[in-house]
């Protein structure tokens, strides 16, 4: 991501919330990816169920046990970020893109959409809601649009 200088110093605050939070992912750091999320987020993620919340949280043990399904790095690039911030709330839109290969041997080579909401929790941004989503084909087969490019 590159960080414009239009933006102002709590987009930037975020934008660099964002980096780190990919980076994590793509250094497969458990630690560090929970470290970005508020106490009380909720997340709408790919995988079920369908929410993740305070009381079933996906929490550093469920990401490390999903760290472990991939054989080797994960890619993760985010595009076309776009981040609107007031005093004390955030959100951020883009288009991201996760490669790898499983450890069952599948390759996975897909783009998806991703909205992150903020919160300023004691002086710094947390992510408080993540949505995660791929568009599905409405020809009647309901299957993810996975081979979907920006």
């Amino acid at each position: 991501m590159t960080i414009t200088k239009s933006e102002t110093p709590d987009e930037t605050e975020i934008h660099v919330l964002i980096d780190d939070w990919a980076k994590a992912l793509r250094n497969k750091d458990a630690e560090a990816i929970v470290s970005h999320y508020a106490a009380h987020s909720v997340m709408f993620v790919m995988a079920p169920p369908l929410q993740y919340t305070a009381d079933n949280s996906a929490g550093k043990n469920g990401i490390e046990e999903w760290f472990a399904t991939w054989d080797g790095p994960i890619g993760y690039e985010i595009r076309d970020v776009k981040i609107t911030a007031s005093d004390d709330v955030a959100f951020s839109h883009s288009l991201n893109r996760m490669n790898g290969t499983k450890t069952d041997g599948e390759k996975v080579d897909m783009w998806l959409r991703e909205t992150l909401c903020f919160r300023k929790v004691s002086g710094q941004w947390k992510i408080t809601h993540q949505h995660e989503s791929v568009p599905f084909y409405m020809d009647g087969s309901f299957k993810a649009a996975v081979d979907l490019k920006p």
